[in-house]
Order: structure tokens, then sequence, then C-alpha cells
């Protein structure tokens, strides 16, 4: 009787989400660990044009789905088998895509080039410090060793970058939108913040929420209001806070009101400065659908000036 044993197939890859949100593919990566292997797949170098940024990510499970994305979705299916293969043999691997690489069949619309590091993750120790940081709305660190095949969590910096041998990617709690007002402005920059992902707070005037609490450095406060009197109160706790953006409704003759106000109130100039009024990227808008597409890419831009 021929025992002779058949040649095992290496799963399909298949992409199991589109999401990019870190925390998501993190507890992807912690999920698919716990039903067998899973490989942690990092964008560290970057040649020429990108579409992602350094320390995007990609993790793919044992079985062949993954998630996340290094490129544009060019090169995505190509890391994940690289990542089966590196599963399959347990050890990690860098590959090169694009100008460099040995994948000639393989170039980035960009023209560039990318380097991913794979790892086989080993434990999800690491990844569990992380997503409880950002649970508590905290920066987390997270430090890869190439020659140790290894993640440890540290102290975020900056940025993401390379320091010595190892490489630090930063992870930052999603941006949260603090809105304030009872206007059909303000209803149209909830619904369209919510549908973008964003951590989505509406407060009322005089309501009894204590705002100086759920205001921290990655918090966008938007004061959609007709009446300067009504955005008194949260504007003042806005400036004292350290939220990234503050941005309120108004033309430019109101926001030199808005400004004789502070002023009187002995409000220093940088802080006043603070404030993005006319609020918005865009403008003068004439529609409520308008000035939420305008906040929110006020917002979005502001994020990335303040967390490159």
């Amino acid at each position: 009787m021929d025992q002779t044993l058949a040649p095992v197939t290496a799963p399909i890859p298949v992409r199991a989400s589109s999401t990019d949100d870190p925390a998501e593919l993190l507890r992807f990566a912690i999920d698919a660990h716990g039903l067998g292997a899973a490989a942690l797949a990092t964008l560290v170098d970057i040649r020429g044009g990108a579409a992602r940024a350094l320390g995007a990510h990609m993790v793919v499970a044992a079985d062949g789905r993954f998630c996340g994305y290094v490129s544009g979705g060019c090169v995505e299916a190509a890391v994940a088998s690289e990542a089966l293969l590196a599963m399959a043999q347990g050890r990690d691997r860098m590959v090169k895509f694009g100008d460099g690489s040995p994948f000639f069949d393989i170039v980035l619309p960009c023209g560039g080039g990318i380097s991913v590091a794979i790892h086989v993750l080993k434990d999800v120790g690491a990844l569990r410090h992380v997503l409880e940081r950002l649970e508590r709305r905290q920066a987390a660190g997270l430090a890869y060793s190439p020659e140790r095949q290894a993640l440890q969590p540290v102290e975020p910096l900056p940025r993401t970058c390379w320091l010595k041998r190892d490489f630090l990617t930063v992870y930052r709690p999603r941006t949260r939108v603090l809105i304030s007002g009872q206007t059909i402005e303000a209803q149209a920059v909830v619904r369209l913040a919510e549908a973008s992902g964003y951590d989505v707070i509406a407060v009322a005037p005089g309501g009894v929420r204590p705002v100086a609490d759920i205001i921290d450095p990655f918090t966008a406060i938007v004061l959609l209001h007709h009446e300067l009197d009504a955005e008194a109160a949260i504007l003042e706790t806005a400036l004292a806070s350290p939220g990234f953006y503050i941005g309120a409704l108004g033309s430019t003759r109101t926001h030199r009101r808005r400004v004789e106000r502070l002023r009187a109130m002995a409000f220093r100039r940088d802080d006043i400065a603070r404030i993005k009024a006319p609020i918005g990227m865009f403008g003068p808008t004439r529609d409520a659908t308008s000035l939420a597409l305008s906040v929110l890419a006020d917002i979005a831009a502001a994020r990335l000036v303040a967390y490159a």
C-alpha cells in the first residue's frame, strides 16, 4: 500500500477586512494568534513615493486571511504570501517591493520602493500592551528587533522611525471630536464624523457633563453656535485644554467680537490664536453638508500637522 504523503498546499491569501485602523489590526493579530499563528507585517522603509506612512501594518493569519495595508493595495497579496512562508519556516523576513526589489513583476504605481518587515508572532503581550494604552487614550510604542525577531513595548517617540537597529512604531488614540451646538450644522458634523470613524462626543450648552475631563491632546473641539454667549463656557474650557484643534462658527466680523471678549477676559494672544475662525478648511459655505466636509477636512489636516 502506497503511503506517500501528499504535498501540503499553502493557504491562498484572502482579504478579511478593509480596515487600516491600527487597533483593529492588532486585535485581529491577537485573535489569529490564539487560533494558531499570525504574522505582523510592518512598513519599515520607503524609497521615493509611497501610499502609506512608515509603521503601517498588515496582519496575516495562518489560514491565509489578512487585513491592513502597506501600500495602496498593489503588493498586499504578495506580502501575505511572504508572511505565510515566514510562518511555515518559523522565521522573520525582510522583503523589498518596487525599487530595489527582486520581484521585478511587482511595480509600485508611485515609482518608489518599500521594505516590509514580517514578524512571526511568538506571543501577543506587547500587542495587548499597546491596546491597553490606546483604550486609556494614551500614546504607545512598539520596538521591533530584526536581530532578536522580537517585539517589545517601549515609551512612544514623537514619530515612527528606526532607532539604531530597532524599528519603533508609534500608536496614538483615534481622533476624538467634541461638538458643541444644537444647530443643523452640528448635526451634520456629528453624522460625518461618525461615518469617518472618529470618536464623537456631542455636548449641549449648559450640560452637566464634565467637558474638561474628556478633552485630551487627541481631541478636536468644534463650536457650532449662532451666538457668542452660547459658546462662551465651552470655549473657555477648550482654550485651557490640550486639544489639538479648536474651531468656531461665525464670520470674520463675529470672530473679531469673540477676540475682543476674550482679550477683555485676559486671555493671552497665543491662546486666542488657537481658535480657527471662521471654522473649516474652505468657505464660505452655504449648507450644512458642505460645512461639515470643510470642518472634518480641517480637523484631519490639523491632526496630521500635530502628529506627523
